[in-house]
């Protein structure tokens, strides 16, 4: 079995910990934080496990395998970096670095020293994102035309990141498993309304030449909504992370412009298609017990991780273009590529 440790026990450590601990393939071997009360807390639940207060006595660890890195997004190069160099396994929470300097180090590291660098772009292993991405790719929506993601909650508000930095990793990791390309340029606006700053409402506008984007993020919203859609020339799905039951539903609806001598003499004849509403059958799985079977099969048998480092180095590239955006008033910023 592949050893693997946690580091960082917040939000999101536990749920790495216990899907490690149920996993058939990965060993819960190391479990780390600077607070004790957590590491208490963990180790009455996998007592099999050891922990500690010191990362580099887990990064000691000849016997590690892989490192799972759950710690503030201004501390991922600097933990990330210290695995590599140990010689371990990566595997990041979303987003992979606090700049692309960094995230781009860490891919180019990874890959000198022949390592696994992962992030934990979620999203993408769950059934319905990955029932989405094969009927996009099976040619039954057409074109993609354009991309509308709405994720709007109360709370949880960051002291460390605004809310586009938490947030929208999630819907830019999907556009780019869809696309496959970073955008041109990018517009961000967006207004903090707290007390320590962080912008807390934004709206990202996205151009990826033929396809644009929009993406609404808010941390003040009263009711929480998760939609994602995709219009395609044929057909267009829409993705609900909220509906438990028909998740992804597929529209065969649209506009019809007719072609030919019609046009020369009256203009563009346009006729609206309302066709039938379909809600494909989901596999039933946890996507981050999904992730991590990924993760190691990256590791053992040398498969190319769906969320690898140049997937995450993408996304943090355009959250520079977005913070550029919004520090000039909403004016459009070109995505490094």
């Amino acid at each position: 079995m592949l050893r693997a440790a946690v580091i960082g026990l917040g939000y999101w450590g536990p749920n790495l910990a216990r899907n490690f601990a149920s996993s058939q393939r990965i060993e819960l071997r190391w479990l780390c934080d600077l607070d004790e009360s957590r590491l208490s807390s963990m180790r009455s639940r996998y007592p099999s496990a050891r922990t500690s207060s010191d990362p580099e006595e887990v990064f000691n660890d000849p016997d590690l395998d892989a490192v799972a890195i759950a710690t503030p997004v201004s501390t991922h190069y600097e933990v990330a970096k210290r695995a590599l160099l140990a010689g371990k396994h990566v595997l990041v929470e979303k987003p992979l670095a606090a700049n692309s300097e960094q995230a781009q180090e860490l891919m180019e590291l990874a890959r000198a020293r022949n390592l696994v660098l992962f992030v934990d772009h979620v999203f993408l292993y769950s059934p319905s994102v990955q029932k989405m991405g094969q009927i996009y790719r099976s040619g039954e929506i057409g074109e993609i035309r354009f991309i509308d993601s709405v994720r709007i909650n109360l709370g949880l508000i960051q002291n460390d990141v605004n809310v586009l930095w938490d947030l929208a990793p999630h819907d830019l990791s999907i556009i780019d498993f869809l696309l496959g390309r970073a955008p041109v340029s990018v517009v961000a606006v967006g207004e903090s309304h707290v007390a320590n700053g962080m912008v807390d409402v934004s709206y990202l506008h996205l151009d990826y030449g033929e396809v644009k984007a929009a993406v609404h993020l808010n941390w003040l919203s009263p009711v929480k909504i998760r939609h994602f859609m995709v219009g395609g020339s044929k057909k267009s799905i829409l993705y609900n992370d909220l509906d438990r039951s028909e998740s992804i539903k597929v529209y065969d609806r649209g506009v019809n412009v007719d072609s030919g001598e019609a046009i020369n003499r009256r203009g563009l004849l346009v006729s609206y298609r309302s066709g039938d509403v379909l809600s494909p059958r989901l596999d039933s799985f946890e996507p981050l017990a999904q992730m991590l079977g990924h993760f190691a099969d990256c590791i053992e048998g040398g498969e190319t991780p769906i969320s690898g480092g140049d997937q995450g180095l993408r996304v943090v590239r355009i959250l520079e273009a977005a913070d550029r955006s919004l520090a000039h008033g909403g004016e459009r910023h070109p995505v490094q590529t």
